[in-house]
């Protein structure tokens, strides 16, 4: 597993929100596409923050959202990030150790270019490791 890189599993196909999203639209987008968060990025692509089902339960948990409410309000900032050099290893290590199950990768220049998830790390296990014996 040492020679397998985040670039190699990511997904690329990003789902992403401006901070004044409403959380509403951003709970339509997650819903319609089956996806467990959206990554929250200014004009450039830089990254913002990361909304998650997670925070979602915090919505409804603090109130009732009204239709203005955005996404900034909820989404977390402090996000964990990988590139996609890192190995998948490391990466595992860090959503273990932080308790998250999502991690947008960014590029210097580009922004934000992929997202790994414990969902892409488990699809890939499956695949390469032999099932133990029962």
């Amino acid at each position: 597993m040492d020679d397998i890189f985040v670039g190699q599993l990511m997904t690329t196909t990003l789902h992403t929100a401006s901070p004044d999203t409403l959380v509403e639209e951003a709970a339509r987008e997650m819903i319609e596409s089956g996806i467990g968060s959206v990554i929250v990025t200014d004009d450039e692509n830089h990254l913002q923050g990361i909304l998650t089902t997670t925070d979602f339960v915090r919505i409804v948990a603090e109130r009732q959202p009204k239709d203005e409410t955005p996404v900034s309000e909820y989404m977390s900032t402090d996000v964990m990030t990988a590139t996609a050099q890192d190995s998948i290893r490391d990466v595992s290590d860090r959503m273990i150790t932080h308790g998250i199950h999502h991690m947008p990768v960014v590029d210097e220049t580009e922004g934000v270019i992929g997202m790994i998830s414990t969902t892409d790390l488990t699809a890939y296990l499956s695949r390469v490791q032999t099932p133990s014996p029962s």
